[in-house]
């Protein structure tokens, strides 16, 4: 087999059938004569298969082939790992499709963990570490950001005591999983809670409970490896997400400590990619709310005509300076 030149080497777009986001990338790596191959690891076995050796002083060699792409593991230049499906095995009985999927989730995914001279954006395991909010807002502080006071507990008089400490105090999730009401998918917003609405409810798991942020706008900053697009939202809501025809987007200039702050976040979580939220107080401070590794970004693209996606593409392309 002719070796594969850096130009020819693919990029692998690892997410779901359906992701606009990723599919705004694709369409510019192919106008731009990148070589690229999209698959939903989800898909496996069904219409995705996989077959690797490692062994001596050599990495991984083998492929992974869809019906219509092929990628050679040794020679992938780079990998945008999105939002991929779970592995399900639907066919097998419930003991059987447990140990099934455990084979693909070890299997398959460690070895598209492991590719060498792979650019990740983002790594799979380092997505996975950066996703526990706890530790983000961890990392935040030790970044140098400002975090409003913040509890996380199952504990309703520690709950009912924050708030009146605290107050007025905001309920939101610490991870959401797909949620359906009537078979579709629901946001869970963030809310504003009153010590009195505590009750032994709380007992049944982690909740997390943060201090109101008086804010007069929001931030959503994305980061693309050196790159930084910060857009202020102007809603009027509390949660930003829960209209979007509300929004008015301005693009701005980050502070130079925030820059520095971020950074350093998404080195700490080893990232080249941070889609950051910020609150904007009336006194012009930058709040830290929370950073998603697998963040939106592409609906601001076209009102503000910020080029996020050229950026991405750009290090996409550029896979790992060097190889």
């Amino acid at each position: 087999m002719t070796a594969l030149t850096n130009d020819d080497r693919p990029v692998l777009v690892v997410t779901n059938l359906d992701d606009p986001t990723a599919d705004f990338v694709i369409a510019e790596l192919h106008d731009r004569g990148v070589p690229v191959v999209r698959f939903d690891s989800g898909c496996f076995p069904a219409t995705l298969s996989c077959s690797a050796g490692i062994g001596g002083t050599d990495s991984w060699r083998g492929s992974v082939q869809t019906p219509s792409r092929r990628a050679d593991l040794g020679a992938v230049r780079s990998m945008y790992y999105r939002r991929p499906s779970g592995f399900a095995f639907p066919h097998l009985d419930k003991q059987d499709e447990r140990f099934a999927v455990a084979q693909a989730r070890y299997g398959l995914g460690g070895i598209l963990t492991s590719l060498p001279g792979c650019l990740y954006v983002n790594h799979p395991n380092r997505i996975g570490d950066a996703e526990y909010k706890p530790a983000g807002l961890a990392a935040a502080t030790a970044a140098g950001f400002t975090v409003p006071p913040t509890l996380v507990t199952n504990v309703p008089d520690d709950a009912r005591a924050f708030i009146k400490e605290h107050g007025p105090a905001i309920f939101k999730p610490i991870s959401v999983p797909l949620y359906l009401v009537d078979g579709k998918a629901q946001t869970v917003p963030v809310t504003e809670v009153a010590a009195d609405e505590i009750d032994d409810s709380v007992t049944g798991t982690m909740h997390l409970f943060q201090k109101r942020v008086d804010k007069v706008a929001d931030i959503r900053v994305t980061v693309i490896g050196e790159r930084i697009f910060a857009v202020r939202i102007d809603s009027g809501l509390l949660d930003w997400r829960t209209d979007y025809g509300t929004h008015t987007y301005t693009p701005l200039a980050a502070p130079p400590a925030v820059e520095r702050s971020m950074h350093a976040y998404l080195k700490h979580f080893g990232l080249v990619f941070g889609a950051f939220d910020f609150a904007l107080t009336d006194s012009g401070e930058w709040i830290f709310i929370e950073c998603n590794p697998s963040g939106q970004w592409a609906w601001m693209e076209p009102p503000t005509g910020l080029p996020m996606t050229a950026a991405l593409a750009d290090l996409l392309e550029g896979g790992i300076r060097g190889q």
